[in-house]
């Protein structure tokens, strides 16, 4: 369980790894405006959040062998076909909804700089 747990973790942190990439990206291109570079981290923060709970809600129904973490999962650690569904759907959920509390932590924090950025007049 621990190993599914590790690859779970792992498949979640390199997709929003990605995201929050561009979204630095995007920041770093505002970045001569600063409130509007935190405004649109904020933003686009809150849109990582919003599709980590869809994908946590998709989590529940998707076929257990279509997801990323079956794949990675070495055959000898998989799970019986009677268990797997429910276990692998539950720690992808938790997995994602887990991320989705980060990442909307780290967009309300976004938009409190904005909010000083804009109070101080930049």
């Amino acid at each position: 369980m621990e190993e599914m747990r590790r690859i779970a973790y792992e498949t979640v942190l390199r997709a929003c790894g990605f995201a929050s990439l561009a979204i630095f990206c995007v920041m770093i291109g505002l970045s001569f405006l600063p409130r509007s570079a935190f405004q649109a981290g904020g933003f686009l923060s809150m849109a990582m959040t919003l599709v980590l709970i869809l994908k946590a809600r998709e989590a529940r129904t998707k076929d257990h062998r279509r997801t990323e973490m079956w794949l990675y999962l070495p055959k000898e650690s998989r799970p019986p076909q009677a268990l797997a569904q429910k276990m692998i759907s539950s720690l992808m959920r938790e997995t994602y909804l887990s991320f989705a509390r980060w990442t909307a932590v780290i967009s309300i924090v976004m938009w409190t700089i904005a909010l000083i950025f804009s109070a101080i007049g930049l």
